[in-house]
């Protein structure tokens, strides 16, 4: 049986300003679903290569399939059409309204009126902005936050498989914008979307990202998994990329299920904080930072105070893989650091 194409593919592309290199012979291919951050310093070519994707910038060499087929060969408009795009400068109508921003791809594909004032309405309340409040604005009516997000919406309108994004989440303070990558993760249709993202920030890829293209000099220096690259970099310029956020990176890349075996049982633990309820069970899938805020919503890097909370695994038990056990700060860390020690020696 033949094998499907990736949902999209990059064959060594290159592409030069002048005599100056800026992508240089980059390859991957992304199955159906994946998400792909392109990190990199400032010039590296992050842009350049994510704007060679849905072709607008061509390259002086290489290849770009969509599905197998050969983007050349296909009509630009359409192309472009079938491929979700977030840019920088947001590039909204400033005539149209917000809600007339977010139908254009729609309308352009013929979709109905009810069809596209549900979806209009659906993204828009899910990326923060009541329809009843926004829906009518006017681009220079919003904030440049406000803004990004109708961008975000524009390109997710039309429901496409493959989404490019460039810093979408650049314009929005700090506040706001680890809210909404949030909410961005938990979109139920960006589930089954292929997605390339560009961005500077790294605690943002690691938290996105299935893959992360690394790249310095329009070259790639590795690609692999955020716990590839902060675990096993395969240049100096990789380890030294991550060496500042090291330690915050570890707690999102490490899951409770990759330091099980390094975990001691408490069974007779007893919970005492507000987080004792079973309701508030976390999976073994959650990360460690995600547990470290069930400890301390606000969380730093103090310990509770004794006596000593816990919060609730469940499969934390091989015996039992059901039922909820606790877990205590200093069993998840000390934990955490032999895990993390053994990767890192591995």
């Amino acid at each position: 049986m033949a094998q499907n194409p990736p949902a999209l593919e990059a064959r060594h592309l290159t592409r030069r300003y002048g005599t100056q290199p800026a992508v240089q012979d980059v390859s991957f291919a992304l199955a159906p679903g994946e998400t792909l951050v392109l990190l990199g310093p400032s010039g590296c070519g992050k842009t350049t290569l994510l704007r060679m994707l849905n072709r607008l910038v061509e390259p002086d060499a290489g290849t770009v399939l969509v599905h197998g087929q050969d983007v050349r060969q296909v009509p630009v408009e359409r192309l472009r059409r079938g491929i979700g795009y977030v840019i920088q400068q947001v590039g909204l109508l400033p005539h149209y309204t917000v809600a007339e921003n977010v139908a254009i791809v729609p309308r352009l594909l013929g979709q109905t009126d009810a069809w596209i004032a549900r979806r209009t309405d659906e993204l828009l309340t899910r990326l923060h902005l009541p329809p009843a409040r926004f829906g009518g604005q006017y681009p220079h009516q919003l904030s440049g936050g406000q803004q990004q997000r109708v961008g975000l919406a524009r390109a997710l309108a039309a429901d496409p498989p493959i989404v490019l994004l460039d810093e979408p989440f650049g314009a929005l303070d700090p506040l706001t914008r680890t809210s909404i990558r949030r909410e961005f993760r938990e979109l139920p249709e960006l589930r089954q979307k292929t997605m390339v993202l560009v961005t500077h920030d790294v605690q943002e890829a690691f938290e996105l990202a299935d893959r992360i293209l690394l790249l310095d000099h329009g070259r790639v220096q590795q690609l692999g998994t955020p716990a590839e690259l902060l675990f096993r970099p395969a240049t100096a310029f990789v380890r030294e990329f991550f060496a500042a956020d090291f330690l915050s990176l570890q707690l999102r890349v490490l899951r409770l299920q990759d330091i099980l075996s390094y975990l001691p049982l408490e069974e007779n633990e007893t919970p005492v904080n507000a987080y004792n309820s079973e309701s508030t069970t976390i999976s073994p899938t959650a990360t460690i930072q995600d547990a470290l805020q069930q400890f301390n919503p606000s969380f730093t890097a103090t310990p509770p105070a004794p006596p000593q909370p816990v919060v609730w695994v469940r499969g934390l038990n091989p015996a039992h893989p059901d039922e909820p056990a606790p877990l205590t700060y200093p069993a998840l860390m000390g934990a955490f650091a032999r895990a993390a020690q053994q990767l890192q020696t591995a």
